[in-house]
């Protein structure tokens, strides 16, 4: 490594230091993994012929005017995540979905969609890797939920999430119609503040309630 190469690594994990006050070798993975992703919004926005796996969804919060103990007829699966990268544009998620688990990048979003790669890796290597997040764990229970042909996911969220419920569906297309079931509320697609990678550090708890 030429003493330029150090001097900007050094540089780089100092602003990561006084970003996260998080162990060193947090800090550097960190910046690293966000060098290497730097590319991902670029190409998302111009190599339109790339290949790359596109997530496209919506989220809707639940009614609060109905019961929901109808959402306890169907099984969930206890979900615990965190973020190694919670840059935007650019988030590298670890996920232990039951006995599960995955690895997942995303881009920028663009309208409501955004390139997605996601790949299964060892429940143990989950496991090893969380504690290297960046901010607290999200911790939730999902519902799959059928309705007329599409299969929504339902989100209860726990612990600082407390109270908060979000419904996503995912789509074909931008313009593709489905059909609504009585028990969504608000749609809330593009608020950031719903984005789990948000909910990990500015919980729901610290701004429910506040105007929109």
């Amino acid at each position: 490594m030429s003493d330029q190469d150090s001097e900007k690594t050094e540089e780089g994990i100092s602003e990561k230091e006084s970003r996260w006050g998080e162990p060193l070798v947090t800090r550097f993975l960190a910046w690293e993994l966000e060098s290497l992703l730097q590319p991902l919004a670029f190409h998302a926005n111009h190599d339109k012929s790339s290949s790359m796996g596109v997530e496209i969804e919506r989220k809707f919060l639940i009614r609060e005017d109905i019961d929901d103990r109808w959402l306890m007829k169907f099984e969930g699966i206890p979900y615990l995540q965190g973020y190694l990268s919670r840059a935007r544009g650019r988030t590298v998620r670890i996920r232990i979905a039951g006995q599960k688990a995955f690895i997942t990048i995303k881009g920028e979003v663009q309208g409501i969609s955004r390139p997605e790669f996601e790949y299964a890796i060892p429940l143990e290597d989950a496991h090893a890797m969380l504690p290297l997040c960046d901010g607290p764990l999200v911790e939730k229970t999902r519902h799959l939920i059928p309705h007329e042909g599409h299969v929504w996911e339902v989100d209860v969220f726990h612990r600082d999430n407390e109270g908060l419920t979000i419904a996503e569906i995912e789509l074909k297309n931008e313009e593709q119609e489905v059909p609504m079931p009585e028990w969504v509320g608000k749609e809330v697609t593009g608020d950031r503040r719903y984005y789990n990678s948000s909910l990990a550090v500015h919980p729901f708890r610290a701004w429910q309630g506040e105007e929109t």
